[in-house]
């Protein structure tokens, strides 16, 4: 009766059992390790992506473009954090497990069994991670985009979006209709990227009477719909310039998110066309000559303005 509850032989059985090398404690082992790196991996993840989204935050808060671009940049960074602080827990853990199963008496069978195992794995999944990884980051070393900026992904025509996570291995988008694209960066040849996500367009139109001409033109202004996958903010009147003594040239502004370019270019300009339409009289008309449109992006403008600089002295 003594023996059969003796601890002793209990304690010495568990000894074995968690010290000697044996398939259920190498399982037990490998379960446990896979939790803890799964919920360590997850909850580190959580604490950068929480910080980031305070960044973001102060970013879209942030008026100062310097300012805004630099908080910008510590949003990718982050994004890209999450996945190396991942990839750290699991190498930590897998390092860790592989000594606990490894004793020195089987080092040779498993350095075998390992090296067979790690040629299978490369070369079904290292050679493809290494070329994402190897691209993502020579795009955050030349900084060819950040979290939010508005990109389109060549060589596919309809890649473009803002955005929402950048890391070594993949890009993620969300585009104008809420859907989400995920990208190798291998995938990726080229990008544009929208300065401040947003699209300058120009309207210019062409009046006699200058007082009739803005009070028209505001009131159409009032019917074309803002908001931040519209107008990013609503069109107005730049300016009024003489050009003779009965012509006005009146200059309208407006900045559209990319992809909605046609609310200047078809609504708006139809609009003005509907005016003087059945008109045909010109000098009854509003609008004596059909709008033009044009970009008016005052970065590129500058540029282009030392492009034609340059080629005058040719």
């Amino acid at each position: 009766m003594n023996d059969i509850f003796d601890t002793s032989n209990v304690t010495t059985e568990l000894q074995d059992f968690f010290v000697q090398p044996n398939a259920f404690r190498s399982l037990l082992t490998l379960v446990f390790s896979i939790a803890i790196a799964y919920f360590a991996s997850k909850y580190l993840a959580r604490a950068i992506i929480k910080l980031a989204q305070i960044v973001s935050t102060h970013t879209d808060k942030e008026t100062n473009e310097e300012k805004h671009i630099r908080l910008r940049q510590i949003e990718t960074y982050l994004s890209i954090a999450v996945a190396g602080v991942r990839a750290i827990v699991v190498a930590v853990v897998a390092y860790i497990t592989w000594k606990i199963l490894s004793p020195p008496s089987s080092g040779g069978v498993a350095a075998i069994g390992a090296s067979a195992l790690f040629i299978v794995f490369a070369g079904q999944s290292i050679g493809m991670i290494l070329r994402d990884v190897t691209t993502g980051a020579t795009m955050i070393i030349e900084q060819w985009f950040n979290v939010g900026d508005f990109v389109k992904i060549e060589p596919f025509w309809d890649a473009a979006g803002v955005v929402e996570r950048f890391t070594l291995r993949s890009t993620k988008l969300r585009s104008l209709n809420g859907e989400i694209l995920w990208i190798h960066n291998q995938q990726i040849q080229a990008v544009h990227v929208t300065p401040r996500g947003i699209r300058t367009m120009a309207v210019d139109v062409f009046v006699r009477d200058r007082e009739l001409g803005e009070a028209t033109l505001k009131e159409l202004i009032h019917a074309v719909p803002s908001g931040p996958t519209l107008l990013a903010k609503p069109l107005r009147i730049k300016s009024t310039e003489r050009w003779s003594d009965d012509l006005w040239r009146i200059t309208v502004i407006g900045y559209t998110a990319p992809g909605r370019e046609w609310l200047i270019e078809k609504f708006f300009v139809n609009a003005i066309k509907d005016v003087d339409d059945g008109v045909k009289a010109k000098s009854k008309r509003v609008f004596i000559y059909e709008p033009i449109t044009r970009f008016a992006d005052p970065v590129a403008d500058k540029k282009f303005l030392r492009a034609i600089r340059a080629s005058k002295h040719d």
